[in-house]
């Protein structure tokens, strides 16, 4: 890769290429990090409302998953259109129309008097969110041209991507205790207005660069495809791996997105360009974002019930005590983007935080029914927040460096939907593997006592975290072989200078 895109001189200057002013461009973060928050966040802070929400509109418990996988079916499935859209129309007016559509989809799920109403309000939030999640991370990687600023504004954003999920949970707990239920909804409707006032004084106006084409046979074979995936792992818990409601989606799925692969190969308006994928650092960034996002479920998903079933915590204390992990993320990121990404780059940091995530991952395995906090869960939840930063910033940066700025938008969809869909898969097989545990267990300890069953619960826990610490292990070895080299990111730098228009590359320099 190379730093010579885009020449420097000793002043600062007084617009980037991507016509914004150097002293606004830090507000532009903050605009496209706050709706980036509020669509990761979204992803968690309705888990915290559940039960309260169940409670008054009257849903059973096998129906309550439809609340969280109808937002994970739509999100997950529309990123790519999402982000050629991006593309096409422009980065400013998507961004805009994401967030006007999200805030609206909340107000009706806050407002929803009964289970199919909130359903589809929430489905309607995924939709908007495939817009929103890559214009948000398009505008960031056309706005930070200067390696310097870039490694800082990815350290935010990555950071921001890696603590929302536990954001959530803590202002889930809040709003539920203190307020209600329905505020986990209606609480978007604030985020949105803020950042669409912010976006809409701060973004450039700018057109699309791609052209008012759409490759429709492409849209619809990557969109089912990806439809077809995370609908086929969300039916591995409740149904089974043996039911045809789980494998036929993800046979179906195979085919459908082998089929858009050869479809992006000859389509002349490519919803995908395959240049955006092929290239070795950004495969591997996609990737590790992927197991980072199948991973880190082990803590949000299981670690909360643990902390809520086991040791009786509350909802808003359950929130809390994840803070630890937001602070550690926090700080980690901005000290892995300003000093150890340039020097040591992502062949180094990303395996390192694979392989600090699984050991915190193994630390959790050790909790017993009388544990304490402070001795035996706080320490794993700091060197997982250690571990996510030391992936996501690094991650997130290398995955749209490089990348034309006409094709930012479908690199940022590739960023959102590699989160997106290896959260899904995590769930899936962790909760698979969980409950497998748990009656195995019941089986072999009959008859069942409290005793009994509180063990059996704990057992699927550890079970969890044994499996998350495996992913996480197999990314670090993915990670170690598939990101290049300093030396051979330089000699192809040499060799090929960058695209016309390209932004300037940080010098994500690697060992």
């Amino acid at each position: 890769m190379s730093s010579s895109a885009a020449p420097t001189t000793p002043a600062a200057p007084a617009a980037g290429p991507a016509g914004v002013p150097h002293r606004r461009r830090w507000f532009v973060l903050a605009t496209v990090a706050l709706a980036q928050l509020m669509v990761v966040l979204d992803a968690t802070i309705v888990n915290i409302a559940m039960p309260s929400a169940q409670a008054e509109l009257g849903f059973s418990d096998n129906d309550r998953q439809w609340i969280v996988t109808a937002y994970a079916l739509a999100f997950g499935s529309l990123l790519l259109l999402g982000g050629r859209l991006s593309d096409m129309f422009g980065r400013r007016r998507m961004f805009l129309i994401g967030l006007v559509g999200f805030a609206v989809s909340s107000a009706l799920g806050g407002a929803a008097g009964t289970f199919e109403l909130l359903v589809a309000a929430r489905a309607l939030q995924g939709v908007f969110g495939a817009v929103l999640a890559p214009a948000a991370l398009s505008v960031l990687t056309t706005t930070f041209t200067v390696p310097k600023e870039r490694a800082r504004a990815f350290g935010i954003f990555g950071a921001i991507a890696g603590m929302g999920g536990a954001i959530g949970l803590l202002l889930g707990g809040y709003l539920t205790e203190n307020f209600d239920w329905r505020w986990n909804l209606y609480v978007n409707v604030v985020i949105a207005a803020v950042a669409l006032v912010a976006g809409a004084v701060l973004l450039p106006r700018a057109g699309g660069a791609a052209g008012h084409r759409l490759d429709v046979p492409g849209v619809v074979l990557g969109s089912a495809g990806l439809f077809a995936l995370v609908f086929g792992f969300s039916q591995a818990e409740p149904q089974g791996w043996d039911s045809p409601l789980t494998w036929a989606p993800l046979a179906a799925s195979l085919v459908l997105l082998v089929a858009f692969v050869v479809r992006q190969r000859t389509a002349p308006n490519a919803v995908l360009p395959l240049e955006v994928v092929v290239d070795r650092d950004r495969g591997a960034s996609f990737l590790a974002i992927l197991v980072a996002g199948s991973g880190m479920f082990g803590v949000f998903l299981f670690l909360t019930y643990y902390l809520q079933t086991t040791l009786g915590y509350t909802p808003m204390r359950t929130g809390v005590a994840f803070l630890p992990m937001v602070l550690s993320i926090i700080v980690t990121a901005q000290i892995q983007s300003n000093l150890l990404i340039p020097r040591f780059g992502p062949k180094v940091l990303v395996p390192i935080g694979m392989l600090l995530a699984a050991v915190a991952m193994l630390t959790f395995t050790r909790l017993e029914l009388d544990s304490t906090y402070a001795t035996h869960v706080l320490p794993g939840l700091i060197l997982m927040g250690v571990g996510m930063a030391s992936i996501m910033p690094a991650s997130f940066q290398l995955a749209t460096l490089g990348v034309e700025p006409r094709l930012a938008g479908a690199a940022s969809a590739l960023v959102s939907t590699s989160q997106q869909v290896g959260g899904a898969i995590g769930t899936a097989l962790l909760n698979t593997l969980a409950a497998t545990a748990a009656a195995a267990y019941l089986t072999d300890h009959a008859p069942v006592t409290p005793e009994v069953a509180a063990e059996a619960a704990l057992h699927s826990f550890d079970t969890a975290y044994a499996w998350s610490a495996v992913i996480f292990a197999g990314g670090a070895v993915v990670a170690a072989v598939l990101f290049r080299t300093r030396a051979d990111r330089q000699a192809r730098a040499a060799a090929a200078p960058a695209p016309l228009g390209a932004p300037a590359e940080a010098p994500v320099a690697a060992h």
